[in-house]
């Protein structure tokens, strides 16, 4: 089931310079896109392996190489690539000891990755990685029960719009906040009208909203 009010995950990318300097920087670019996306339970594994696929430039191929950051959503799986201009200098997977002081990056990329690869072209290389979402599709939510009922309740509702406001396949996300504001109205309505106190369950559920919020944001 796809969801129109979700966030659209568009592709992007940014230009650097490979310096330790700038991975901090890029580990905060990160970080907001995949708050903005969603995904916020992804970046502490993202960024190490945005810091690996960095690191692994600066020391095979140089400080200072122009270098291009790309996020993207492969399927349901959030891609990383860093693009840089040596075709030679190719990542790999060694052999390390606990104690050896080099060649455990990519390694580690392997561990926590569903895959990852190297794509040569004629101009450049590209060193990518794949993580597990959680995704059910491209641009819906992460797996959670509570959005799915929501997401179910919404599409029930759909129903009953003007034909101008309903998608082929989804809401938009305008009609989608407005058909919640309608779900969420009608629910009050039944508890008043069944004897209890529909302003007592609203901040009740205000307040569980707030809880789960920051139990996630852990």
């Amino acid at each position: 089931m796809e969801c129109g009010g979700c966030t659209p995950r568009q592709p992007w990318d940014l230009s650097f310079s490979a310096k330790p300097a700038e991975v901090a920087a890029l580990r905060r670019v990160l970080r907001i896109h995949l708050g903005l996306w969603g995904l916020a339970e992804l970046t502490e594994t993202a960024q190490l392996c945005l810091s690996e696929l960095v690191s692994n430039v600066i020391t095979h191929v140089g400080p200072g190489t122009p270098t291009t950051l790309a996020v993207s959503i492969s399927g349901t799986n959030l891609r990383i690539e860093v693009h840089d201009p040596d075709t030679r200098a190719l990542p790999r997977l060694t052999d390390s000891t606990v104690d050896a002081e080099a060649g455990r990056g990519m390694a580690l990329v392997a561990a926590m990755s569903e895959r990852w690869g190297v794509q040569l072209l004629p101009d450049r290389k590209i060193t990518w990685v794949e993580l597990a979402s959680g995704l059910t599709e491209r641009n819906g939510h992460s797996e959670d029960v509570r959005v799915s009922r929501a997401t179910s309740c919404l599409h029930l509702y759909n129903t009953g719009l003007p034909n101008h406001l309903q998608g082929s396949s989804r809401l938009s996300a305008i009609a989608a906040e407005e058909v919640a504001i309608d779900v969420i109205a009608d629910l009050l309505h039944w508890l008043r009208a069944h004897g209890h106190d529909a302003d007592d369950a609203l901040d009740r559920a205000q307040m569980q909203f707030e809880a789960d919020t920051r139990r996630l944001a852990r």
